[in-house]
């Protein structure tokens, strides 16, 4: 009897993803239905910023990949349907954000993800 793979996380699609100067390839790892919960200074956890679907979540990553920014993957764990990861962004005038992310799977799409983030001030 044979047994059933179920579809796993690209992780280097996430690399090149965050890493990339486009959001399309990091928008292709999300399902159509999938929900964004972002935390910050501006959008704190009783009332957070919270995108629903591709169309939502491809808006906020042009808005991000339209500046003049780089992206960096600095550390990504896989458990199962859980993944965890931590990015490092620096805008050209030298004003840094660190991110970190939650991410629930979905035969390999990402359904949830809550985001906290900080940047210099």
């Amino acid at each position: 009897m044979g047994t059933m793979s179920r579809p796993g996380f690209d992780t280097e699609a996430l690399r090149r993803g965050i890493e990339g100067t486009t959001a399309a390839t990091l928008l292709s790892l999300y399902a159509d239905d999938a929900e964004i919960r972002v935390v910050d200074r501006n959008t704190q956890p009783s009332n957070p910023k919270v995108l629903h679907g591709r169309d939502e979540i491809s808006a906020m990553l042009e808005d991000v990949y339209s500046r003049d920014m780089t992206h960096k993957l600095e550390q990504c764990l896989v458990d199962g349907d859980q993944v965890a990861f931590s990015e490092s962004c620096r805008y050209s005038d030298g004003v840094r954000v660190l991110s970190e992310s939650m991410l629930t799977l979905k035969d390999g799409k990402i359904v949830e993800q809550t985001m906290i983030q900080a940047w210099d001030e």
